[in-house]
């Protein structure tokens, strides 16, 4: 299956628009982690195992990895999902951008090494930049579009030509750069005006929507401004506000109650 076909079938099945990303801090892993060589590792997947049935996709953010000397934690991770949580695409969170050789090289971490379904990329080195990305023709290449921080206005909302920068990095996605239905848009939960004028502009492409829960974005509009027609379309990712809902060893239930509750509230407004 394709990544949109397994992101569909996910969105159904699961009946979730929630995303987990999962962005290991060991400064705030349960102390009976501490001094673990596979902390990362157990961590996580404590978390996915108690929130797969409730969630569209999962997040690993690499950095949180790769700082740690953690890569080998994080192939490990991503193949017990595969394994264990079969049909869950896993979006490796890297934002590469290059070109030429060098974005090949990354394309081939991201779907060979890691085996994700899926990548974020900045798209602001153009086209050739991430055709090395889309010859991988069954993954997900999802582009930062309207970002969810707040110094992305700087730049996102330059005037090109009489439209915002990120209206044309959305268009050209979805006029352009969207030949094996394989791209999405990152678009923050900060924003959910953009977030709708975005949707209008794609249609029903995915959008991973970051910055609910300690980000503080509102579930309710983001949700509203995102779906698509079929009430779906959209990857709402909790990182923190998940992965920390508990410091004990029972973190991994603590997590589940929240990826629950804030499953339903997305459900709530749909």
């Amino acid at each position: 299956m394709t990544f949109t076909q397994m992101l569909a079938a996910a969105w159904q099945q699961r009946d979730s628009l929630l995303c987990v990303g999962l962005d290991p801090d060991p400064a705030k892993f349960p102390a009976h982690l501490a001094g673990c060589d596979d902390a990362f590792f157990r961590f996580c997947a404590a978390i996915v195992d108690a929130t797969a049935d409730l969630v569209c996709s999962f997040k690993p953010q690499i950095a949180y990895f790769a700082a740690h000397r953690a890569e080998d934690q994080l192939e490990a991770l991503i193949a017990h999902i595969h394994d264990r949580h079969p049909g869950i695409p896993v979006i490796l969170d890297a934002k590469r951008g290059d070109i030429g050789s060098t974005a090949e090289q990354y394309a081939r971490e991201a779907f060979e090494r890691y085996r994700a379904d899926a990548v974020t990329v900045n798209p602001y080195m153009g086209h050739d930049s991430l055709t090395p990305y889309l010859a991988y023709a069954d993954k997900g290449v999802i582009l930062l579009c309207r970002t969810s921080n707040p110094g992305g206005s700087d730049l996102q909302f330059l005037d090109v030509g009489g439209e915002k920068l990120y209206e044309r990095v959305a268009r050209l996605a979805a006029e352009k750069w969207n030949s094996n239905g394989q791209v999405c848009l990152v678009v923050g939960a900060t924003f959910p005006a953009e977030i709708a004028r975005v949707r209008r502009m794609v249609g029903a492409m995915p959008l991973l929507v970051p910055g609910i829960g300690a980000q503080g974005g509102d579930i309710e509009a983001t949700v509203k401004a995102g779906c698509d027609t079929q009430g779906g379309g959209l990857m709402i990712n909790s990182s923190r506000a998940i992965l920390y809902a508990g410091r004990g060893e029972d973190f991994a239930a603590a997590a589940r109650r929240v990826a629950h509750d804030t499953r339903a509230a997305i459900n709530l407004f749909r």
